[in-house]
């Protein structure tokens, strides 16, 4: 393993004082990629939203290290600016906002630089023709009258553009047929470089089949009951969590 970009201690969350996370232990290497599957209600979303520090989540105990430092004070620009990133499972629709303005304030904004309309328009386009995108794309407003597969392409669209260090994917997967679903994997490799990590959040193998993960977390009722190589992804797909809860008890 690398050194751990992202470490998690014992962390304790909750949402209107109901106890999400009961204690969870993490850690994430430069280039690693980790997945977290498990069923619905399990605190998997709530751990991504506490990473990237929605207001929503309150953290109760344990720490939040993003390269050494404590996070969990920080508010989600910080983290941004740090490096963090975390796309939509329901990406929003924005209306008098294109995607091209909306990535360039962000560029703008997490980088703490001016980029000119000019710079950034060549940045863009190369992004985009890397992710075979037409440029039409960038006019339009923000998700608007996109497609599923296009609104998580432009989500990958921003990850290109942004360049993060912690990239988190919860369940980007959702709502996309097969086609669509391995041509934003594909996008997802392409913009990838080889110290970005990865945390992926989904309840499919086949997602994993590209992305290829190096371990794989289970989180059940907040907290992780096991860890395992990809192989444990392909075990989940055929016998469910059941044999998990089963060995729980045990």
């Amino acid at each position: 393993m690398g050194k751990a970009l992202l470490d998690i201690k014992d962390l304790k969350v909750s949402v209107e004082d109901k106890e999400i996370l009961k204690g969870i232990n993490l850690s994430i290497g430069d280039g690693e990629v980790h997945a977290i599957m498990g069923p619905n209600g399990g605190g998997k979303s709530t751990l991504c939203n506490s990473i990237m520090g929605s207001p929503i989540y309150r953290v109760d105990g344990g720490k939040i290290l993003f390269e050494g430092e404590d996070i969990a004070g920080m508010k989600v620009d910080e983290r941004a600016r740090k490096g963090i990133f975390l796309s939509f499972q329901y990406p929003e629709e924005i209306e008098g906002i294109t995607l091209e303005n909306f990535l360039r304030t962000s560029l703008n904004t997490v980088t703490g630089k001016n980029h000119s309309i000019l710079a950034f328009k060549k940045l863009l386009k190369e992004k985009m023709q890397l992710l075979e995108m037409k440029e039409e794309y960038a006019e339009r407003y923000l998700n608007v009258g996109f497609s599923g597969g296009e609104k998580k392409k432009a989500e990958v669209l921003q990850m290109a553009v942004l360049n993060p260090k912690l990239v988190m994917l919860d369940e980007i997967d959702s709502g996309l047929d097969i086609d669509a679903l391995r041509i934003v994997a594909e996008s997802i490799n392409k913009v990838r470089t080889r110290d970005m990590s990865l945390l992926i959040i989904t309840h499919h193998n086949r997602l994993l089949d590209y992305l290829k993960p190096d371990v794989v977390h289970v989180l059940m009722n907040g907290r992780i009951v096991k860890v395992g190589d990809s192989g444990l992804a392909k075990e989940l797909e055929k016998t469910g969590y059941e044999s998990i809860k089963e060995e729980e008890l045990i």
